[in-house]
């Protein structure tokens, strides 16, 4: 009897880290449970991001308001790591508390298995929706965080990705953005994220003023609401990572409505609407299991 080897895999740092180095610009959805995420790896997209305000809203059905603390916000996150190959960027807000706890917070994104783990610089509690005010923590105490991440990683001898994101933008200014930016870099940031920029003169300034470290552009208005350009236009700019935070999230929600409305009305939904049983089955990979459970069938 041959004993199939065992081959180890790549971390999903470094897997993540490959997607940071080739060339142009990379598109990552947000997703927020292990059926989601696995879509997004089908579709063929090569790394994805989880999110609080997914997590919220699918976990319990309500708004991103810091009601989901670090504890769910990683078993949530092991449960979509578990079901790709793909590396996921995960969301850790400010860190769950101060310093140490977000140290412990990133330690606690690599055991979950995270290829990546974004820092932001709000207050706590945070504004969550479009339209809503936005505070942040003073620039000494936005990149200890970045620092304290980095002291994290160093620690646990492992090479995840260090994303600090500003919302300065809004909080203060352009200005104060674009300096929080530089110092996150220079702290060890391995991308930064310059959130709700307001045009594309803005978007062109960010990207040159941080030259060496890639970029991640985010809200892409996938509402029709703003008028961002196409990914390729944002490469030219200087971006690296695109991010989709809203589409994988609304889609099923809508999806859902329009089923539901369907069934009320005494029907059911419409033709394509509903994949047949057997696409189900073929989507969630019971043939691939039948197929590896005649392997020990006695």
């Amino acid at each position: 009897m041959s004993v199939q080897p065992i081959v180890k895999r790549e971390s999903p740092a470094k897997v993540l880290r490959r997607v940071l180095e080739a060339p142009g610009i990379h598109q990552g959805p947000v997703v927020y449970d292990g059926l989601s995420a696995m879509l997004v790896e089908k579709a063929g997209f090569p790394y994805c991001f989880t999110g609080g305000f997914h997590i919220a809203a699918a976990r319990y059905g309500l708004p991103d308001t810091d009601i989901v603390s670090y504890g769910e916000t990683v078993d949530q996150g092991r449960q979509v790591t578990e079901a790709v190959s793909i590396p996921v960027i995960g969301d850790a807000d400010d860190g769950f508390g101060n310093a140490m706890m977000l140290k412990r917070s990133v330690r606690g994104f690599i055991k979950a298995g995270f290829g990546g783990v974004m820092i932001d610089d709000q207050v706590s509690v945070k504004a969550a929706g479009e339209g809503q005010q936005r505070k942040v923590v003073s620039k000494e105490e936005a990149v200890m965080r970045i620092k304290a991440a980095i002291d994290a990683r160093s620690e646990s001898g492992t090479d995840i990705v260090i994303v600090g994101r500003t919302d300065a933008r809004l909080a203060v200014s352009f200005e104060e953005a674009l300096w929080r930016m530089k110092a996150f870099a220079d702290a060890g940031a391995d991308v930064v994220f310059l959130d709700n920029l307001f045009s594309k003169d803005e978007m062109k300034a960010f990207c040159n003023a941080v030259p060496h470290v890639p970029k991640l552009v985010a809200n892409m208005g996938e509402d029709g609401g703003k008028p961002f350009p196409d990914p390729e236009e944002m490469a030219s700019f200087g971006y690296k990572l695109v991010a989709y935070p809203f589409s994988v999230l609304g889609a099923s929600i809508l999806a859902i409505q329009d089923a539901l409305a369907a069934i009320k009305g005494g029907g059911v939904p419409g033709p394509g609407k509903v994949p047949s049983v057997e696409k189900l089955k073929e989507i969630l990979g019971f043939h691939v299991f039948y197929e590896e459970e005649k392997r020990y069938i006695v």
